[in-house]
């Protein structure tokens, strides 16, 4: 839409020649973007149109006729329409100037006077005020040079001298902002019988703070005098309090404990600084083309729209760190300015510290325990930050994630953001969670270690150096894709009508307040998990890491890529997750390129294995995408043991098992959501002929245990085994050891004991499978559903519905591993077999009756020994791997699946 002025054409009057020369000789220097590229559609035909700039320039005079002409917009410096004006633009801040000796009288609000007086009289008139930001040297490019940052775009108005070196060095680097037009007339309707004066001044008000939100959103907020934020937290209320306060239970004067908080804030707060963001910006271009492939960034254009107006805290998920300079990084150069990101002081090295702060780093310790006036100058820095507009960003896991999967959420941070905007509601909060995926990441021998038992390596300058090495390496592709944002304010009206009555005290604590941030942290995680990136390493993962030996004819691996790939396609878990469009030959190249997978050639068909040490670092990428699978991970268990089973039965034990499932994954669905997800996963599953349907759909089977479709189902249905051998381990060690007998910390500690006893058994090569934190979050669902509790002597005590799950367990778990658990859990042995595998009563239909006996050499009422254990596993696994890992399609000389299951 090309919208034309409707001033009299004999009236029009051009710009004066030496205006246009100026205009000639400025076009090569600049390159004009438009945001939005369109800028016509925003405008209403017919209506004639004024433009208003941020600051009074020559220049910008310039750049915005040519933008107008480009975009096909009226021509800003011809009359306006119906007016006196000789121009169709004015400048909301003017300069003061001189001319021959006398003061030039400049009253910004007279423009605004003028096109008022135009309207009276005329109520068919109206008039377009469009507001138009024009920023130089925003964001500078990879092929620019490091002084021109120095003349970016900032917030102070600059001389007619800077802005000229500004233009030649960064102006191909210039942003035009067109915001929404504003109906003059509709806005003095609306302001009924105002004075010309008042609603002159109004309007100005209006639109002053227009530019100041629109600038602070592309190149930050005004934070140049960090002093003015330090005196602000000194001179709060709750701080001078908690000074008193610590005088006087230390016993020393006022202004000694004034010095020391005055320490504590420095040590805290961050010292933006523009040119040095911009420094770094330009640095870090050249870094990432060395050590990435590509960084892509997915729905930050949805994110982008929903922050206007709204106080924005990124929540992304921590990986690496990495995550804090490529959120940091992306954000800058995609015109959104760089967020203030809480770092913990272990960062605060010498030479690094100093620039993290200056790139908008805060920082503070581990625990706020025992240091009383800490804890009020953190939360009173936070407040000043949350009111003064500054987009933060804190990662509620309280650290990295040393396997792959999301931890178990901090709520600190959140619950002080939540208490800071309830101080001050003035701009709502909006958490815009954040999926961070990598392809292989620098930390990940180290995470290997720490989860094997080795030290955390504390972070050091010399350390930061000898870690320089990884930079040698190439590290494929990274996305972040933004999620869908969660506003604070709905939630708060949920649990509360009169939540706004709490800013009345800062320090009170309302009980609904722990709930509202409970919410907000689970949200926030389901909200990242929903905004997964599935990258081809993701895939490699799920498939290799499922066999024994992590090997797998290629024929094979192209078939359980292609099935993984429609499965995520056909049954999408959210709308925004993305998937790579790779196909699977593509997949395993680009897993030989980047060095994940290696080709052993065989007469018989290929075979692509991963090495041991490398199946560790894959399980990481694997766990990242766990959550995609669950419902068809689910599904395929219920068949790892069971020829046959009723679909009503995995349904019923879906349910049952879903809420430990959903507490360790994050999934978004309820009980009943859940239940539909199975469903359409077993139609899925039917549809490949995976399964068959039997009986009118009442009755599900698979093929024998040698066919193609048998070992899929076994390959899906191995990423979420490890889970259940945990839940396993959990519920027998209890039942093991009988009810009042062990606190919960003795029970955590007897099942990583267990679990890394049957790793090392086992040789599992996931070290996550031991992970104290997976324990602790498995015993907290079983307190919450009251099937485990704490008696008056500290110990657990628990429901008779703890033995129908180990009874239940049954249907997944094979019995060897069973047995294998059951012999290696600490407690009282005399209660193995009551815990195990006694005979069944009074279960549901989909329980399976005892099992043949496995070979052991005691008779069936013992437990095999740990060497009977493994070396039965151990031919269990020879077995698979020379079938599968050569493709060789061979009878089994016995079907080791269980008897069917009773329909």
């Amino acid at each position: 839409m090309q919208t034309t002025s409707t001033a009299d054409p004999t009236a029009r009057q051009r710009a004066p020649w030496w205006f246009n020369l100026a205009g000639q000789l400025l076009q090569p220097w600049v390159r004009i973007r438009r945001d939005p590229a369109e800028p016509a559609t925003l405008l209403q035909a017919g209506v004639p149109v004024c433009y208003v700039i941020e600051r009074d320039g020559f220049s910008d005079a310039l750049i915005l006729q040519r933008a107008c002409r480009e975009a096909g917009l009226p021509n800003p410096m011809q009359p306006l329409a119906g007016t006196r004006r000789r121009r169709s633009v004015f400048a909301l801040a003017r300069r003061d100037g001189r001319l021959l000796g006398r003061n030039r009288q400049r009253a910004p609000n007279e423009p605004l006077r003028q096109l008022v007086r135009s309207l009276e009289g005329m109520p068919e008139r109206d008039i377009q005020i469009v507001p138009v930001s024009i920023y130089v040297g925003r964001a500078p490019s990879r092929d620019s040079g490091w002084f021109r940052v120095l003349f970016s775009e900032n917030w102070v108005m600059v001389g007619r001298f800077r802005r000229l070196l500004a233009l030649l060095l960064n102006g191909r680097d210039t942003v035009v902002h067109f915001s929404a037009p504003v109906s003059l007339r509709s806005v003095l309707t609306e302001s009924g019988e105002i004075a010309p004066e008042r609603f002159t001044r109004k309007i100005a008000r209006v639109l002053r703070t227009h530019f100041h939100r629109i600038r602070a959103a592309v190149i930050g907020p005004d934070l140049s005098h960090r002093r003015t934020v330090v005196d602000a937290v000194l001179n709060a209320e709750p701080v001078r309090a908690a000074i008193a306060a610590s005088a006087a239970k230390e016993k020393i004067s006022h202004a000694k404990a004034w010095r020391k908080a005055h320490t504590l804030v420095m040590e805290i707060s961050a010292d933006y600084s523009h040119p040095v963001v911009r420094s770094v910006s330009f640095l870090l271009s050249n870094f990432w083309n060395k050590l990435y492939d590509g960084i892509a960034m997915h729905h930050f254009d949805k994110a982008r729209a929903a922050a206007p107006g709204h106080e924005v805290v990124y929540v992304p998920c921590h990986r690496s760190h990495a995550d804090y300079l490529l959120m940091s990084y992306q954000l800058h150069v995609s015109g959104v300015v760089v967020p203030h990101i809480a770092a913990g002081v272990n960062l605060n090295l010498p030479i690094i510290g100093p620039i993290l702060r200056r790139g908008g780093a805060f920082f503070l310790r581990r625990s706020f325990k025992g240091n009383a006036l800490y804890s009020v100058v953190f939360n009173e820095y936070l407040a000043q930050l949350i009111d003064r507009g500054v987009p933060i960003e804190y990662f509620i896991e309280g650290g990295r994630s040393r396997t792959g999967r999301l931890l178990a959420p901090r709520a600190g941070m959140l619950a002080m953001t939540v208490r800071a905007f309830l101080r001050a509601p003035r701009r709502p909060v909006l958490f815009q969670p954040v999926y961070i995926g990598y392809e292989k990441l620098m930390e990940g021998k180290s995470y290997a270690g720490e989860l094997s038992g080795q030290p955390k390596e504390k972070e050091s300058l010399l350390g930061l150096l000898r870690g320089l090495k990884v930079l040698r390496q190439r590290y494929g592709h990274v996305a972040l894709n933004f999620g869908e944002p969660i506003a604070l304010t709905p939630l708060l009206d949920a649990a509360s009508t009169d939540w706004r009555a709490a800013s009345a005290d800062p320090d009170a604590k309302p009980e609904w307040l722990n709930g509202v941030t409970d919410q907000l942290t689970e949200q926030i995680q389901i909200n990242i998990n929903r905004a997964a990136d599935v990258n081809p390493i993701n895939l490699l993962a799920l498939a290799l890491l499922a066999t024994p030996k992590h090997a797998m004819a290629e024929s094979d691996l192209l078939t359980q890529l292609e099935l993984s790939k429609t499965l995520l396609e056909e049954l999408p878990y959210s709308d925004r997750v993305t998937l790579t469009p790779m196909n699977p030959p593509a997949i395993i190249a680009y897993g030989e390129q980047m060095g994940w997978i290696q080709r052993v050639q065989h007469p018989l068909g290929d075979v692509l294995t991963v090495g041991g040490e490398q199946a560790v670092l894959l399980s990481y990428f694997r766990n990242n995408v766990l959550h995609l699978t669950a419902t068809a991970a689910w599904v395929a268990c219920c068949f790892l043991n069971n020829r046959r089973m009723a679909r009503a039965s995995v349904l019923r034990l879906g349910r049952i098992i879903y809420p430990f499932i959903q507490g360790e994954l994050f999934l978004p669905w309820d009980g009943e959501g859940f239940a539909a997800q199975l469903q359409a996963t077993i139609d899925f599953f039917v549809r490949r002929g995976l399964l068959e349907s039997v009986n009118d759909g009442r009755t599900l089977e698979r093929s024998a245990g040698q066919e193609d479709s048998a070992f899929q189902l076994k390959v899906i249905a191995r990423s979420l085994i490890q889970a259940f051998e945990r839940y396993y381990i959990t519920i027998a060690a209890l039942a093991k050891n009988g009810p009042h007998t062990m606190t919960g910390a003795e029970l955590e500690n007897a099942c990583t004991l267990t679990a890394q006893r049957l790793s090392l058994l086992n040789e599992l090569s996931a070290p996550e499978f031991f992970d104290k934190a997976l324990f602790r979050g498995f015993i907290q669902k079983l307190r919450e559903r009251r099937i485990v509790w704490t008696d008056d002597a500290g110990k657990l005590d628990y429901d008779n519905a703890l033995e129908g799950m180990v009874h239940d367990a049954r249907v997944i778990l094979s019995r060897e591993v069973r047995h294998s658990i059951l012999k290696i859990t600490p407690g009282n042995h005399e209660k193995d077999t009551a815990a195990g595998d006694a005979p069944d009563k009074d279960m549901a239909p989909a329980i399976p009756p005892p099992e043949p006996a496995a070979p052991k050499s005691d008779g069936d009422d013992h437990l095999p020994t740990d060497a009977a254990a493994a070396d039965l596993h151990r031919r269990h696994v020879d077995a698979e791997q020379h079938e599968h890992a050569h493709g060789a399609r061979v009878e089994r000389a016995k079907d080791p699946d269980q008897p069917e299951l009773p329909l």
